[in-house]
Order: structure tokens, then C-alpha cells, then sequence
């Protein structure tokens, strides 16, 4: 009988503590839906859904897969993409998570604390990622270090998805944040020194190349040249980097060829810094004169990375053995023409993939016919004089203008009677921060310019008129030489009719 009073008693108890702790529920409910807002709420009661939907899964319906830091003695490429790809999942509310400035980057990084979890979708499947870090129980021991790895859970059922896709679409885009943050590179032969934001040691360790950061900002929109030639490059550059399977299956190389031909400061070079900037290639700055030998030159091509451009500037200077129909100039060089051409469309130019190789010139006809053909430089690029939608840019650029009510223009109206570059206007621009006289001086400049240019076409002409009138005077001259022979022929014959007279009247 006094078991089950003690049993009733606890009942009490129970309840009494379930109505109060109901009642608690209640009044919290009720406070937490006129104090916090909606879309705080919504993001609890999603969270909260997750969790407990992945820790009360029943086990057999679960597994796991377990990515270690290394892989034997290598770094283990998935933990690399994961740990790239993860700092994109961590969501702004995270109670926890770690952020790091690496002095040789750019940016924030942000990473998973430990244990911490991760939940990501993929084609309505739910995984969930924790970075776990094991610490040995002696810290002093050296030989036993920290041991980080990932774990991803999911349904077991998705097990070759997982595999097949969701892993390869993380190393995929865990590439595509390395190429978005990473610096463009600047190589060049024998320089003194190497320094890079990404390597710790300073460049590709092959000895031959040393290099350092290309922070030229210039990007396609800065560009000042024609609207309709610049959306041809970025179309041709697109079309190569996505064309890797249809270059295997013709059987050609995956490489490019570029001739950018024009007078000086038409912004060959900008361009280039445009191009790797768009595409996030290193640049190989070549010179030809400094090899000595066709072996020396394939040694050097060979030692540049994929996705990268590799650059000979003003190629007629640097090389006159380009053009067969000139005699050479003795040298020591054992470099010829051959040699290059084989490695563009030959043998060797399958050593490497997603490769850019662009010729510059100020001559385009000093250079031999056989280095222009298709296949070696596939897309010849006129580099020409500042146009009035080039001035746009620049204007924009350089002044944060577009436009001026008169001297505009003006301006405009000039640069289609007078050649004048883009390198020449970008520095007018620059003498002055008041918008009108930077304006004003380019005005000037191209008043100059064209007071020039009508100077020369008098200078041209004068011989002409110097020669027309030494033609007229000779002219003139044999006239009146003409005109004094006849007037002596008929003194002589006036002379003759008297003396005849006189002897009749004799």
C-alpha cells in the first residue's frame, strides 16, 4: 500500500514538473515569437531540423568517409579542396570558426574550427563535413604530430554519387577559388632575384626562370582600342581555355599564337597584362638574343608551367635570323629560324598544354613569312592609333569622365585628322587633376600635332614646286633664245634685201 502511494507521489511529481516545464515552453514560445524575428527563427528551427535529423538517422542508413591531411608523403589533394571549398560553406552565423592573413596572400581565409560541423547539398542530397584535429596526449613528442583530417557523412545509399560526382565537383571548384585568388606571375631568364606572393620559394625551382608579381592592374575594360577587336580577343581566349578535349580529338596541340603588331605605345604590352589577368596565365618574358643555341632555347621553353603565355617582344629587333631574305649579321648565336618554328608547330610543341605564345613587332614586314602562317600565329592583332572610342576609355579612366559638351568634340574631331597614340593621350591626361585643362592640354597636343603634320606635306611638296619651276625658267629661256634667233634671222635677211637693191641701182 505505501509502494503505491510512493508510486502516486511520483507521478505528482512528474507531472508537476512536466505541466511546469510546459508552461515554461509555452512562455518562452510566446516570448521568442514577439522578440526574435522571422528569419532568425526560421534559420533555428532549419538548423535544429538538420542536426537531429542526421544524429537520430538510424546507423546502418549512415556512412562515412574519412579524408586525411596526406596521403603517404603527399598532401592529399581532396583535403586541399575541401579545405578550400568549406570556408565557402561556412555560414555568417557560425557561433565558431577560424580566420587567418597568410602574409604571401591577398585575402582572409576562413576555416573550420575543430569539430566543428559542416552541412552542404548536392542534387538534394545532405552531407554533412567535421574537421576533426587529434593533439597527442604528450605534446613534448615530437615524432607523434597533429593529425587533421575530414569526415563526410551521408546516406549510404548516395555512396557512387558521393564518389563519381560530389568529390570531383569539390575539386573543381576548390580550382576555381586557387585561380580567382592566386597572383599572376612575371618570369624572366637570369634574374637576380625571385620573389612570389603564392611560393614560399620564390619561383617554379627550375633554376632557369626567376620571377615576381605582375601587379599591372589593366583589365579588358581599361583597355583603350576598338570595342569590336577587344570582344574578338576575349571571344578566341574563351573559346581556347574551354576547348581541351576538341584539340585532343584533331590532334593538335592545346596551344595559341598571337602577332600584335603596331607603332609604339599602342598598348601591345597593356594588352598582354590584360590577357594574363583575364585568364590568370604567368607570363614568360623571352628574349631571343640572350640564347645561344637552338638546344638552349628548347631547354628554356620546356622549363615554363601550363596555362601560362610566353613572350617575345619586338621580335625583329631581338632576332634578325627571322627573315631568311635578309643576310645575316655575323654572330655567335647557333639559334635559327628552324629551331624556333619546331618548337611552335613541331614535335616538341606538344610538351605542355594551355600554352599562349605571342609575338609583339613595330615591323610586321621584317618578319619571315613562315613564322606569321596559321598554326604558328594564329591571330594577327593591329595595334593602331588612339580612335575616339579608345579616347572614351581613356577619358573614363583617367578623369572618371565621359564626357565634355565642346571639347569632346574636339578632341574627337582632331584624332580623325591626325595619329596619335593611346600612351600619348593617357600622359596629357595625367598633367593634370582639373578634368577641363587635362582636356585642354590634350586639345593642344593634337593642335600640334596636326600643325605638324602640315608642315611635313609642305616640306614633302617643296622639291616638287622648287623643280616645276626650274622647268618653267628653262622653258622661258629657250622661248626667248628661240625668239632671238628668229629676230637675227631676219636683221640678216633685211641686210641682204638692201645690199641687193643697191647694187641693181648701181
Amino acid at each position: 500500500m505505501q509502494s503505491f502511494h510512493d508510486m502516486q507521489s511520483m507521478s505528482s511529481n512528474i507531472f508537476s514538473a512536466y505541466a511546469s516545464v510546459a508552461a515554461s515552453m509555452m512562455l518562452f514560445r510566446s516570448m521568442a515569437h514577439d522578440i526574435i524575428p522571422e528569419p532568425i527563427k526560421s534559420y533555428i528551427v532549419s538548423a535544429f531540423t538538420r542536426i537531429f535529423s542526421y544524429f537520430f538517422t538510424p546507423l546502418s542508413t549512415q556512412i562515412t568517409m574519412v579524408v586525411d591531411e596526406n596521403s603517404g608523403m603527399t598532401r592529399n589533394q581532396i583535403y586541399e579542396s575541401a579545405e578550400l571549398y568549406l570556408h565557402t560553406k561556412i555560414n555568417p552565423n557560425t557561433g565558431r570558426f577560424k580566420v587567418s592573413k597568410n602574409p604571401k596572400k591577398k585575402n582572409i581565409s576562413l576555416s573550420m574550427e575543430k569539430n566543428e560541423l559542416v552541412i552542404d547539398s548536392f542534387n538534394s542530397i545532405e552531407l554533412v563535413w567535421q574537421f576533426v584535429l587529434e593533439v597527442p596526449e604528450n605534446q613534448k613528442d615530437h615524432f607523434q604530430p597533429e593529425k587533421r583530417y575530414f569526415e563526410l557523412s551521408f546516406n549510404k545509399e548516395y555512396r557512387e554519387t558521393v564518389l563519381n560526382e560530389y568529390l570531383p565537383f569539390v575539386m573543381q571548384k576548390a580550382k576555381e577559388i586557387k585561380e580567382k585568388d592566386r597572383n599572376v606571375k612575371l618570369y624572366t631568364r637570369d634574374c637576380p632575384y625571385s620573389y612570389s606572393e603564392d611560393d614560399e620559394d620564390g619561383g617554379n625551382g627550375s633554376g632557369v626562370w626567376g620571377c615576381v608579381n605582375l601587379d599591372h592592374p589593366v583589365t579588358f575594360e581599361k583597355l583603350a582600342m576598338d570595342p569590336e577587336l577587344k570582344k574578338q580577343i576575349i571571344e578566341d581566349l574563351d573559346r581556347f581555355v574551354r576547348r581541351k578535349e576538341y584539340y585532343k580529338k584533331v590532334g593538335k596541340a592545346w596551344k595559341r599564337g598571337f602577332l600584335l603588331y603596331g607603332p609604339p605605345g599602342t598598348g601591345k604590352s597593356s594588352l598582354i597584362a590584360a590577357m594574363a589577368n583575364y585568364l590568370k596565365f604567368d607570363i614568360y618574358d623571352l628574349e631571343l638574343t640572350s640564347l645561344y643555341s637552338n638546344s638552349e632555347l628548347k631547354r628554356t621553353l620546356l622549363s615554363t608551367t601550363n596555362r601560362s603565355i610566353v613572350v617575345i617582344e619586338d621580335i625583329d629587333c631581338s632576332a634578325p635570323m627571322l627573315n631568311r631574305e635578309v643576310e645575316p649579321e655575323p654572330s655567335n648565336t647557333k639559334l635559327t629560324l628552324s629551331g624556333l618554328l619546331n618548337f611552335m608547330d613541331g614535335l616538341w610543341s606538344n610538351c605542355g598544354d594551355e600554352r599562349i605564345i605571342i609575338f609583339t613587332t613595330n615591323h610586321k614586314e621584317k618578319i619571315d613569312p613562315a613564322l606569321l602562317r596559321p598554326g604558328r600565329m594564329d591571330m594577327h592583332i593591329h595595334m593602331s592609333y588612339c580612335t575616339p572610342a579608345g579616347f572614351d576609355v581613356l577619358a573614363l579612366n583617367y578623369l572618371a569622365i565621359r564626357d565634355h559638351p565642346k571639347l569632346f568634340p574636339d578632341i574627337k574631331g582632331l584624332m580623325q585628322e591626325v595619329k596619335v597614340t593611346p600612351a600619348e593621350i593617357a600622359e596629357h591626361l595625367m598633367r593634370n587633376e582639373d578634368a577641363e585643362l587635362a582636356l585642354e592640354g590634350v586639345v593642344d597636343l593634337l593642335k600640334r600635332k596636326k600643325a605638324e603634320a602640315n608642315e611635313e606635306k609642305i616640306n614633302e611638296k617643296s622639291p616638287v614646286q622648287e623643280t616645276n619651276a626650274g622647268t618653267e625658267v628653262q622653258e622661258e629661256a629657250k622661248k626667248e633664245a628661240k625668239i632671238e634667233k628668229i629676230v637675227k634671222s631676219l636683221k640678216s635677211f633685211r641686210k641682204k634685201s638692201i645690199r641687193g637693191k643697191n647694187k641693181r641701182v648701181l
